[in-house]
């Protein structure tokens, strides 16, 4: 079996959650006998070389629509449907603010397509999606896929609920790597009993709300991750609060096995996010014995249940509340165990190839 990965062309410019899915999932399929070659949508391919096309992100139609039209080789889309909406809606000011109160969600990300192909030089590939906007371009691409793969049955029926689409799926779960993230790991005494943040620097992770929650208490935190290209403004606002703050740190790059060490170090890891499918560093602290705090907002709960400390992304109060309950309890002891029967990226890789088997069959 042979399969074609297809990434937005900033999946290792400007890496995300994204980036580790694809590698993760690619990597344990090897270990399963399917051959999986990753490119970049604005690479040039060979559709025909492959049985089946894997795209990624569905809330970016523009960098999917161009391979499709392109051949019949059958194609599976991983949705990771993420939703701004609310985090737009709420949080922009000026103009921005403005549209948010006119446009819809569709009609607010088609916008935003438009600008970054103005400011960023993203080039818009389809036609297409000019012609008919991101509501119709994801109908068309959901309704041609062999099959969808969300990473939980929450974000599938919160597709089904915007989009009013019936079509076939497969969950596939966000997962951890037991390879990185083990027993084996030792402590960094430098970070221990820190409160951890680890995500790309942005306003839906809603880190400038954390660093407002933490300010004045005793505990340490530390942010890690780099800020995203559309939000240094914000970026910058998190440094100067932190500056004033005197309690937060910023890590903006470190390799998989020093994080693991911090995660090991910590107690409390944070995602106040206005939006997660999951979180794949809440998984990852998880296993490492660090009490979680994150959003209700998104599919949080389908993997997490009542093994988390849950906040309110817009309230201050809530967050910090909820990171010092985490703080000040012992480690919830169901939690390891729970992660790794479920959510392992060999797991994650066998349902793929499920998926795979089953559109193959049709």
């Amino acid at each position: 079996m042979k399969i074609l990965m297809i990434a937005r062309s900033t999946l290792f410019s400007s890496p995300g959650g994204d980036t580790t899915q694809i590698e993760m999932t690619a990597k344990y399929l090897r270990e399963l006998g399917v051959t999986v070659d990753i490119k970049l949508s604005n690479d040039s391919l060979a559709y025909d070389s492959y049985d089946i096309l894997h795209f990624f992100n569905i809330i970016r139609p523009d960098d999917i629509l161009p391979h499709v039209q392109q051949t019949k080789v059958p194609y599976v889309i991983s949705t990771i449907f993420v939703d701004y909406y609310e985090y737009e809606k709420n949080n922009r000011t000026g103009l921005l603010k403005v549209m948010n109160s006119v446009f819809d969600r569709d009609q607010i990300e088609y916008i935003k397509t438009l600008a970054r192909s103005v400011k960023n030089g993203d080039k818009i590939k389809s036609s297409y999606y000019i012609r008919h906007g991101q509501r119709q371009s994801i109908h068309y691409l959901a309704k041609q896929s062999a099959m969808l793969l969300p990473n939980s049955h929450s974000e599938y029926q919160r597709f089904v609920n915007i989009y009013g689409i019936n079509q076939r799926y497969q969950k596939v779960v966000n997962a951890i790597d037991p390879a990185l993230f083990n027993n084996s790991i030792q402590p960094d005494p430098n970070y221990q009993d820190h409160v951890l943040c680890v995500g790309r620097i942005e306003g839906r992770k809603n880190q400038l709300n954390l660093i407002k929650a933490l300010q004045g208490t005793d505990l340490k935190l530390t942010i890690i991750g780099k800020p995203s290209p559309n939000h240094l403004a914000y970026y910058q606002q998190c440094k100067e609060l932190a500056a004033a703050a005197g309690n937060v740190q910023f890590i903006d790059h470190i390799n998989h096995h020093n994080l693991a060490t911090l995660y090991k170090a910590a107690r409390v890891h944070v995602l106040p996010s206005w939006f997660e499918t999951t979180g794949l560093s809440s998984l990852e602290a998880g296993v490492l014995d660090c009490n979680l705090v994150i959003t209700r907002k998104g599919d949080t709960e389908e993997y997490f249940g009542d093994m988390a400390y849950y906040c309110e992304p817009d309230s201050v109060e809530s967050i910090r509340e909820a990171v010092l309950r985490a703080w000040r309890e012992p480690i919830h002891p169901q939690l390891k165990e729970y992660i790794l029967t479920n959510y392992t990226w060999q797991h994650a890789a066998q349902q793929t190839l499920e998926a795979y088997r089953t559109v193959l069959s049709r």
